[in-house]
């Protein structure tokens, strides 16, 4: 639904007169385009032409700014809704609110500047929505844990939180090591790679590891002699895999996925040296990061695990609670949306408001004496109206036209055009 506003100056006469044009201009039965509401403007402080010339340039763009506010508060409230909107300011429907309007002289008081007033109105509407931001971003975070924590729950074993998958039974059978140098680690496929991974899984990583060194069960000649340490041995020139031959396990399957416990050489030591007389100490390589980017690339996943009898049921309890904190979080951003979409709305038609004020008052000069009215346009009469206001308010609107870009409206009286 459309709503036209529309000022014209009194001429020195009645505003009653005023009233009667705009009425027979475009809600009569001669031109029955709109219902027409009056309209109160309040008497605010003028100030100079500059500052009006300045803040009606400012006015355009405050009201851009709170009209979008107020529409971001609807759509949530909306969605939060299902789809149904029963938000309303100061609890009438908006569209009665805007017929009814009142200035709300107690909140903004009409002797202030107008600068002042601009500000103060524009002020809190920024304050509501730098609060929808945070309530939005807490809530959609919300949001995503618990639908995070819905597809663990329903997953298969590359998703699923194992501690509530793996029962005692299933880690009876299972041989874990974790020690400084093994670690057994739990692998989740597809089920249409698990050929692949079985035939290839002692060969994954195969250039992680240096094997080189002194071998001894091929040349045990030099056995206990001195012989290359440190820097001097090339402990890569061999290398392979850290997968630990024969330790793979199948631990469950699924229909889609299969699980595995593998064990693999968690890190090893590269041995110290002397330099002269200065010694260089070994460091420790740890093979975990880079195994489990080997596991990547052939779309394994490796699951971090460490199995806990006690934290069987943490995750169904950890989803319960989540949705309790969801629902009440959703049910506190629905409350705000209703109390807050009416404020919004308020400081919008204020806006609104000092907008035709500052523009009848730039058009028609001082002492200020104009009419304001409100048109409820009937369905699809936009046009319509438009035209017969120009007839009968304007004058010969080819030639105010010209010299106008094509996306400007021009005309003869004050004219705001707005979807509540």
């Amino acid at each position: 639904m459309s709503y036209f506003i529309a000022a014209i100056s009194n001429g020195g006469g009645a505003p009653e007169q005023a009233y009667r044009k705009l009425q027979s201009a475009g809600a009569c039965p001669e031109a029955p385009f709109a219902e027409m509401f009056k309209f109160e403007v309040p008497s605010l402080m003028v100030g100079t032409l500059d500052s009006l010339m300045t803040l009606s340039d400012d006015l355009i763009k405050v009201d851009a700014i709170v009209e979008g506010i107020v529409r971001k508060i609807e759509k949530t409230g909306v969605e939060l809704s299902g789809g149904k909107k029963d938000l309303t300011v100061g609890g009438v429907p908006a569209n009665r609110y805007i017929q009814q309007f009142a200035w709300d002289y107690a909140k903004y008081p009409n002797r202030r500047q107008l600068k002042e007033l601009v500000a103060l109105i524009s002020g809190g509407v920024s304050a509501v929505d730098e609060e929808l931001k945070q309530l939005g971003t807490s809530f959609a975070d919300k949001q995503a844990a618990l639908t995070e924590a819905k597809r663990k729950k329903a997953g298969n074993l590359l998703v699923a939180d194992l501690n509530d998958t793996l029962t005692q039974d299933d880690m009876r059978k299972v041989t874990i090591h974790d020690t400084d140098y093994l670690k057994t680690v739990m692998i989740a496929i597809p089920k249409s790679l698990k050929e692949n991974f079985e035939a290839n899984i002692e060969s994954l990583g195969n250039s992680l590891v240096g094997y080189g060194g002194p071998d001894w069960s091929r040349d045990p000649h030099n056995l206990g002699k001195e012989v290359k340490f440190g820097a001097l041995v090339d402990r890569h020139s061999k290398r392979g895999s850290p997968v630990v031959p024969g330790s793979t396990q199948l631990v469950k399957e699924d229909e889609n996925s299969s699980l595995y416990a593998v064990t693999i050489l968690k890190s090893q030591y590269e041995a110290g040296y002397y330099e002269g007389d200065e010694f260089q100490p070994g460091t420790k390589v740890n093979f975990e990061q880079e195994f489990d980017k080997a596991c990547k690339e052939k779309r394994y996943i490796l699951r971090p695990f460490s199995y806990d009898p006690s934290q069987a049921n943490k995750a169904t309890m950890a989803l319960e609670q989540l949705k309790v904190e969801v629902d009440g979080m959703k049910s506190g951003l629905t409350r705000w949306c209703k109390t807050h979409y009416g404020e919004a709305f308020v400081a919008w038609m204020h806006i609104k408001v000092i907008r035709v004020f500052v523009e009848s008052v730039l058009r028609y000069g001082l002492p200020v004496d104009f009419t304001a009215v409100l048109y409820k346009i009937a369905p699809g009469k936009d046009a319509e109206l438009t035209e017969a206001l120009d007839r009968a308010l304007g004058g010969d609107k080819d030639s105010d036209d010209k010299g106008l870009d094509d996306d400007e409206e021009y005309h003869e009286f004050v004219l705001l055009k707005f979807d509540p």
